[in-house]
């Protein structure tokens, strides 16, 4: 009924959509659905206008009147997430959130002093939501939810690191120096895990240039922080998030390797929270900062009042 007071208010599917922030499908449908149960057609439809029947006319003010009251719930929601008392507690992926959330922290609560926080640094497992409010990660978003359904947990991308290739001169002097990716499967490769078995597909682009190479890693692990330790270790040539090495390439402790060539990005980093928290004004003021911050961090800029994330080499 709410939805109904709303397509008439707004004079379209389209528009009330947008303004509850739901498919066009789901308003459709709940129209429908309405009409369905009352037994009664409350509005004709054509390409260009509503019409409301006579029978809508009559039962449009009633409808209003539950839209108004959604309404002031949604609000007074909104207030009571502005005014929850406690800290927002927010789990970060270890490596990430030492390098990239930690030099955030402090200039976020100088910006909300009143925004009390609870960060903890560690593995997030499938069922993080359940004690903390927000979940910082490196993951590929989760598929979109089905039309017309609400999702109970709200995924944003905040960025996408690039990764490169890199390894220590030590290394490099040892073993050689690849001219050209075809030269690769001839080094030892540190890399990612690869989900598709012991091999690994290594993707890279020069202008028009393509080149995609099968390797089999001498080290293969889903622990960024491991990746970076054994590449500064001297153990081989890494494929490593950018951000990571970035203190070591300006040591020279590391150098890269094809510097030409580009690589697919590494999988973007996501704020994950309970979709119940979507209007919670301490958790969007986190998210925005930190989203607002990590772009410039992921690019090698500074951000103003703070240095680039430096992670030792």
């Amino acid at each position: 009924m709410a939805v109904f007071a709303k397509v008439v208010d707004l004079n379209g599917f389209t528009a009330a959509a947008r303004a509850l922030k739901v498919p066009k499908a789901g308003i459709s449908r709940a129209v429908s659905e309405l009409e369905a149960e009352l037994g009664l057609s409350l509005m004709t439809r054509t390409t260009r206008r509503l019409t409301l029947t006579p029978v809508g006319e009559q039962l449009l003010p009633l409808c209003r009147s539950i839209l108004e009251a959604t309404e002031q719930v949604r609000q007074r929601a909104v207030e009571l997430a502005v005014t929850r008392e406690g800290p927002l507690r927010v789990l970060a992926d270890a490596t990430y959130g030492r390098v990239l959330l930690a030099p955030l922290v402090p200039r976020f609560l100088e910006r909300h002093p009143h925004i009390p926080l609870e960060v903890e640094l560690g593995e997030v497992g499938p069922d993080a939501l359940a004690t903390c409010d927000l979940v910082l990660r490196a993951a590929e978003p989760p598929p979109p939810a089905a039309e017309g359904a609400l999702p109970d947990t709200v995924c944003r991308v905040l960025g996408t690191p690039p990764a490169i290739l890199c390894a220590t001169p030590a290394y490099l002097q040892k073993a050689g120096i690849p001219g050209a990716p075809e030269d690769l499967d001839r080094f030892e490769l540190l890399t990612p895990e690869s989900a598709a078995g012991p091999l690994v597909v290594l993707r890279l682009t020069h202008g028009n240039r393509r080149a995609e190479i099968t390797v089999r890693p001498k080290l293969a692990v889903n622990d960024p922080a491991l990746l970076h330790a054994s590449v500064a270790a001297g153990l081989g040539i890494g494929l490593l998030p950018e951000f990571l090495c970035r203190a070591g390439l300006m040591a020279q402790k590391l150098k890269r390797v094809l510097p030409d060539w580009e690589l697919p990005p590494q999988a973007p980093l996501c704020a994950m929270f309970p979709a119940t928290l979507a209007e919670d004004a301490r958790l969007k003021a986190f998210v925005e900062f930190v989203a607002a911050n990590l772009v410039p961090a992921l690019a090698g800029q500074p951000v103003p009042g703070q240095s680039a994330p430096a992670p030792t080499a």
